[in-house]
């Protein structure tokens, strides 16, 4: 059983759900991913989504679009990032990590050697963005070889007929994308993602991991209800930003919110 098919199961189990705290690599500076990594799951992260700066990450807001510049500014680079992911698996054989990006820096490194060094640092999962589940056919074999969970986003406006395409080619859990927008995007209605997120679950049987829009303590715990995990990214970045030029400061600052959401889906 792979990490991630584990922590839900572990999770289900418990009667609790994953949280999912998504940060930038190399974010303000490579010195202080592995230690946030660290805190955030002392702080109660369940699995951790590793964002891979890019230079056009199209589904993303301003405040990621930023983090991936800082990111850049500190020429981190693929290689670094699963370097990162190999130190972090020195103290923790557990929390799974999933790299989530776009497809360019996997296809300038190449699949076979990506998939190969992301699974021998300890990777175990990998969002790209911008790869449908139909153009996935060449890249889904090389992934399941190397151990990798491939996992696809279901939006708002997904038939089902691609919901249940998707459900099939995917692994690990389906990322549902909870609004029509880009990362950080402001309305979040409930109501409409647990009704969407109950079609979804009719059509496939993967866990359901829902993002976008989650800001607070009060927005993790209604989704969490109705959600096998739930994925903060935006709200983590802007303390990141916030406290680039106080990098002490920040893993506190995120393990706040962090701790709070933790609280409040386990009530």
């Amino acid at each position: 059983m792979r990490r991630i098919e584990r922590c839900f199961e572990r999770l289900a189990g418990e009667n609790r759900k994953a949280l999912i705290p998504f940060v930038t690599a190399g974010d303000p500076q490579k010195a202080v991913t592995v230690p946030l990594m660290h805190d955030m799951v002392k702080a109660g992260a369940d699995i951790i989504e590793l964002g891979v700066p890019f230079s056009d990450p199209m589904a993303d807001g301003p405040v990621i679009q930023l983090a991936c510049e800082r990111a850049l500014a500190q020429n981190t680079s693929t290689r670094d990032i699963l370097g990162m992911v190999k130190t972090f698996r020195e103290t923790d054989t557990e929390t799974p990590v999933v790299l989530m990006g776009y497809l360019n820096p996997v296809e300038v490194m190449g699949y076979e050697a990506f998939a190969s060094a992301a699974s021998e640092a300890g990777v175990d999962g990998v969002l790209l963005v911008d790869l449908p589940p139909e153009e996935a056919l060449e890249v889904k074999p090389i992934m399941d070889a190397n151990g990798l969970d491939i996992i696809f986003l279901v939006a708002p406006t997904t038939s089902d007929a691609r919901i249940k395409l998707i459900g099939e080619a995917g692994s690990g859990y389906l990322y549902y994308v909870s609004l029509k927008g880009v990362t950080g995007s402001a309305a979040l209605n409930v109501d409409e993602v647990a009704s969407r997120v109950e079609t979804i679950r009719n059509l496939a049987k993967l866990p359901i991991g829902v993002g976008f829009g989650i800001k607070d303590a009060e927005s993790a715990q209604a989704v969490s209800r109705v959600a096998d995990g739930v994925v903060v990214g935006s709200a983590l970045v802007n303390q990141i930003d916030k406290f680039q030029k106080e990098p002490a400061a920040i893993n506190g600052a995120i393990g706040d919110i962090l701790s709070a959401m933790r609280t409040a889906m386990d009530t």
